[in-house]
């Protein structure tokens, strides 16, 4: 009996995705509910379990587009699966391995499957890829770390001699010149590069950073994007954190971070100015009832910015657990479309790159989103005094379409407010 393995709806206005990497191979047993094939749409990346249990056969090619439905592999279910196989088989003594010299020398180690360009550099020169260090996802070794690895001089043979320096004469030197010794010989010239490293590496550009591209086109054409700034002093924030992590951390099993502070001052600051959480629709204004907060998280395939829901509905231990789970969720590829749409209002954090300042750019349809950045101890005067404080530059980037610069103003020092006393957001005041 053979089971089809098409794919799955992906959410809400997606119809078709690629194929970025299969997990299983032709031939592989599978079970029902482990994952067989990555599969990448223009939201995001998503794994797709086999459905059924057998040995699989696979379809459609890694790189194949395929649509809702599409049939990318049928699985054999009359033959054993992987478990039982496994119990069938007899346990025999392993094979003598061969000495070393009688093994291929260009026959690769077991460990992470190398991609066409890097087999092919470890083949010509001859290279042993267990001898190298791999920088890529899982430990894989990618052509910059071949070329690394070429560029680095090679080691000096055991035993070479070291050249004896020669000692300086001055001119009134009165001894006997020293026998002259044999000529110093010419040292060779410098290895060239290989020609790989002059050519550059065409790669296809992946459907997730293709349709972040779009987006962000489309964001620059269609919306009067403006930025305003304010600078917040964190001492009183920083304060309360440090004393009350770890009871927060104990009673709801969650630490507490700053993007969860931010998001809560945030909502109370959009209460205040709701035109900020609204959109442009053609001609009409939407007013949304609720916050559904977007938070922006770079992952190895692009930044994605998946949605917390009613996050205006959700106390600080919730809020925190949820962006949590989301964000880990996005860097592991399991993101799903739904959890990535239907955004009212983004917050998005270039601190944690080091950046001092900068003007983030909306996530269309929203009308405003707020960036963050790192903390940097400056002197501010307070009370006459200058004092050295914790200050973050903070900027709200909006379509001045629809939000006027008093209105964003007035969000932007609401948000500084409520972080520069943490009791405003307690109280909501």
């Amino acid at each position: 009996m053979t089971a089809d393995l098409r794919i799955p709806q992906l959410g809400e206005s997606v119809t078709e995705g690629t194929i970025a990497r299969w997990l299983k191979q032709t031939g592989d047993m599978v079970e029902a509910e482990e994952p067989v094939l990555e599969l990448e749409t223009d939201k995001a990346t998503m794994e797709i379990p086999a459905g059924a249990s057998g040995q699989l056969s696979i379809v459609e090619p890694q790189g194949a587009v395929v649509r809702v439905g599409t049939v990318v592999a049928r699985i054999n279910q009359g033959a054993p699966t992987a478990a039982r196989a496994a119990k069938a088989v007899p346990i025999v003594a392993p094979p003598r391995p061969s000495p070393p010299d009688m093994q291929s020398a260009t026959t690769p180690p077991a460990g992470p499957a190398l991609s066409p360009a890097v087999r092919k550099l470890v083949a010509e020169h001859a290279l042993d890829p267990a001898q190298l260090s791999g920088s890529g996802k899982g430990g894989r070794l990618t052509k910059d770390d071949v070329l690394r690895h070429l560029e680095q001089p090679a080691p000096a043979p055991a035993g070479a001699p070291v050249p004896r320096p020669t000692e300086p004469r001055g001119a009134d030197d009165a001894r006997p010149p020293m026998e002259p010794s044999a000529p110093t010989p010419a040292m060779p010239p410098a290895t060239p590069h290989p020609p790989e490293a002059e050519t550059p590496e065409r790669v296809p550009m992946s459907r997730l950073r293709r349709r972040i591209a779009e987006r962000l086109v489309e964001a620059q054409r269609t919306a009067a994007i403006l930025t305003t700034f304010n600078e917040v002093d964190l001492s009183a924030l920083l304060a309360a954190r440090r004393r009350h992590r770890e009871a927060f951390r104990e009673r709801h099993g969650v630490d507490l971070g700053l993007m969860s502070l931010f998001g809560r001052a945030c909502v109370g600051a959009l209460r205040v100015v709701p035109v900020v959480n609204a959109q442009i629709d053609g001609a009409d204004i939407v007013y949304h009832r609720q916050v559904h907060l977007g938070i922006a998280v770079s992952t190895e395939r692009g930044l994605v910015v998946p949605v917390i829901r009613g996050a205006d509905s959700l106390g600080l231990p919730d809020l925190e657990r949820r962006i949590e789970e989301l964000a880990r969720r996005a860097r592991e590829g399991k993101i799903t479309p739904d959890e990535l749409s239907g955004g009212t209002f983004t917050i998005t954090n270039g601190g944690v790159f080091g950046s001092l300042l900068s003007t983030p750019i909306l996530n269309p349809p929203q009308s405003g989103i707020l960036g963050m950045h790192k903390i940097e101890d400056r002197p501010v005067a307070v009370d006459g005094q200058v004092v050295i404080r914790p200050m973050m530059y903070v900027a709200l980037s909006y379509d001045h379409r629809l939000v006027d610069g008093a209105q964003a103003v007035t969000f932007l020092v609401r948000v500084k407010e409520r972080l520069e006393d943490p009791v405003r957001m307690l109280l909501e005041v």
